[in-house]
């Protein structure tokens, strides 16, 4: 897990029940190495897989560097599809939020995964 901070998300992983959500304002200084243990948890866990990958989105804000971590993250998780593998997102945005829905709306058209974008009250 990693805490969040006003200018990082709080990133829960678990192994066992395949589960992994990211919440919060995604903008740190240097967003590789923010984003790391994930990919590093994300590799171990390729080596392993459970049936099924749920991945819970509820991001309030992210950079530019943020975004192309996400890319990243979610063509790990399409690899794991291709895998034969089940992988779910669950890209969750509050209705008046245009820009979160439009960058769900992107990744869900460049990669070829299940991706399921929820509207959520505010």
């Amino acid at each position: 897990m990693i805490k969040g901070t006003p200018k990082t998300p709080e990133v829960k992983y678990d192994l066992i029940q395949g589960i992994i959500e990211i919440k919060g304002r995604s903008n740190p200084d240097h967003s590789m190495e923010f984003y790391k243990p994930l990919f590093d948890w994300l590799e171990e866990y390729e080596k392993n897989p459970r049936d099924k990958i749920i991945v819970n989105m509820h991001l309030e804000h992210f950079n530019t560097s943020s975004s192309k971590c996400l890319l990243e993250f979610f063509k790990k998780l399409e690899n794991i599809y291709r895998a034969k593998h089940e992988v779910e997102v669950n890209w969750h945005y509050e209705k008046e939020d245009e820009n979160i829905l439009e960058a769900g709306e992107d990744y869900k058209y460049l990669i070829g995964i299940p991706f399921n974008l929820i509207e959520t009250a505010e």
